[in-house]
C-alpha cells in the first residue's frame, strides 16, 4: 500500500474546530487506500506563547532547556489529532520526533536531521493505524531532545517521506500554494502552479514562508516531490516542487524581508554559530579581498528584534546595518534582469544600499519601510 505523508501547519489546527475538521480529512483520506503519516506544528500562536512565557520566567533561558519547552506544543497537538481520529472510529497512534527515529545533530534549536529510522512508524503503519507525528523536533545522538528551527514541521515531513519510501509529501497551510510575491502586499500577486527545486529554495533562503528551504534542499536530495496545499480546499489551487519541472528563463517570483541585518567588515571568523543560537539565518554571504559581509534574517529572533545583533556585530567589531531585502528568484538574471531592476529602483529613488548574485537570486537591500515598496513595483 503507497504511503502518504500530509504536513498540517499551526494554522489549520488553531482551534479544535479546525482541528476536528483537518482529522475528517485525514480518515477519508485514509479510507481511499493509502497508508497515512501525518506531521503536526502545534496549534496556532502556540510556540510564540510558550517562548513569551520563557522571557517572563528567564530572559535567559538555556537553550537545552527552550527545547524541551517549545516541542509541548506539537505533542499537544498530535495527541488531540489522534483524540479526534479515534472519535471518527478510525486507529491512530501519535509519536514525538524522537519516538519515531528522527536523529539529528547534538545542537538545540536549529539542529538538522542526519538520520531517520522509522521501525515504530512502519510496524503502526502494518497495523493500518494512522501515524500522527510531532513536527519540528528529534532527538540528538547524545539523547537529547533537539528542535529543527522556525519551519522544521515541514523538514520532518519531506524526512520521513523520503524515510518511508513515499512519493510525495503534502503541506497543508492557509494558503494555496506559492505566489510569485506575497499576496498581503501585492494584489497583483499571481499563483505558481509548479517550480523546480532550485527556485524554490532560493525563494524560501530569502524568507518566502509557505516552504521551509531545508524541507526543499531535503526533498531535492531524496527526489520527493512536495505539493503545497490550502488546507480544506481538496480541488483548490496548489503547487507542485518537482525534479521534472524545467527552471524557465527570467523572473520567477519577488520575495520581500523584513528585519534584516547585514554585517560588514573583516569577518575572518564568521559568527554563524553565535547568530544561529539567536534564531537569526544567515542567507548571504558576501566576500572579497576589503570587505566582507553576511546578511541575516532576524524572522526567528523573538520579535524580530535587532538588540542581539548590534550586540554580535560588537562583539565581532563589525558594522552593523538594519535593513529590509527584496530579492528576485529566477535564472538567467544577471544578463536579463540585474539591470533592469537597478533602473527601475532608481526611476522610483530607491537607494540600494548593498546588492548580492547567485545563479538563481538577485538580492537588494534598501532602507527601513522601503522593501513592500520594491515589491510592489
Amino acid at each position: 500500500m503507497p504511503v502518504l505523508v500530509q504536513k498540517y501547519g499551526g494554522s489549520s489546527l488553531a482551534d479544535v474546530d479546525r482541528l476536528r475538521a483537518v482529522a475528517s480529512h485525514i480518515v477519508a483520506t485514509a479510507q481511499s487506500g493509502a497508508s497515512i503519516v501525518v506531521v503536526v506544528s502545534a496549534m496556532g500562536k502556540t510556540t510564540e506563547t510558550l517562548i513569551q512565557q520563557a522571557q517572563e520566567v528567564s530572559p535567559n533561558a538555556p537553550r537545552r532547556e527552550m527545547d524541551m519547552l517549545v516541542t509541548a506544543g506539537e505533542r499537544i497537538s498530535m495527541a488531540l489529532i489522534s483524540m479526534a481520529i479515534h472519535d471518527l472510529g478510525a486507529e491512530a497512534i501519535s509519536f514525538t520526533g524522537s519516538q519515531s527515529g528522527i536523529i539529528t545533530e547534538d545542537s538545540h534549536q536549529g539542529a538538522r536531521i542526519i538520520e531517520v529510522r522509522p521501525y515504530r512508524l512502519e510496524e503502526a503503519l502494518e497495523l493500518g493505524k494512522i501515524v500522527i507525528v510531532a513536527g519540528y523536533q528529534g532527538v540528538s545522538l547524545k539523547r537529547e531532545i533537539t528542535t529543527l528551527g522556525r519551519g522544521g514541521s515541514d523538514t520532518t515531513a519531506v524526512a520521513l517521506a523520503a524515510a518511508l519510501g513515499a512519493e510525495s509529501c503534502e503541506i497543508y497551510s492557509d494558503v494555496d500554494g506559492v505566489y510569485d510575491a506575497d499576496p498581503n502586499v501585492c494584489s497583483q500577486a499571481r499563483h505558481i502552479a509548479e517550480l523546480d527545486y532550485e527556485t524554490m529554495q532560493a525563494m524560501a533562503n530569502a524568507g518566502a514562508r509557505v516552504l521551509n528551504a531545508q524541507a526543499v534542499e531535503f526533498a531535492k536530495r531524496a527526489g520527493i516531490r512536495i505539493v503545497a496545499k490550502k488546507t480544506g480546499e481538496t480541488a483548490g489551487s496548489k503547487t507542485e516542487v518537482s525534479q521534472s519541472v524545467t527552471a524557465s528563463p527570467g523572473v520567477v517570483g519577488v520575495v520581500g524581508a523584513a528585519g534584516v541585518s547585514r554585517l560588514r567588515g573583516t569577518l575572518a571568523a564568521l559568527p554563524n554559530q553565535e547568530i544561529a543560537k539567536l534564531g537569526g539565518r544567515p542567507f548571504v554571504w558576501n566576500t572579497s579581498q576589503e570587505v566582507d559581509e553576511i546578511w541575516v534574517l532576524r524572522t526567528e529572533i523573538p520579535n524580530k528584534s535587532v538588540e542581539p545583533m548590534l550586540a554580535i556585530a560588537s562583539h565581532f567589531g563589525l558594522e552593523h546595518f538594519d535593513e529590509d531585502v527584496v530579492t528576485v528568484v529566477g535564472s538567467e538574471l544577471i544578463t536579463s534582469t540585474l539591470a533592469r531592476v537597478r533602473e527601475l529602483l532608481s526611476d522610483n529613488d530607491i537607494a540600494v544600499t548593498a546588492c548580492s548574485a547567485t545563479g538563481t537570486s538577485l538580492s537588494f537591500a534598501v532602507s527601513r519601510g522601503e522593501g513592500e515598496r520594491v515589491v510592489i513595483l
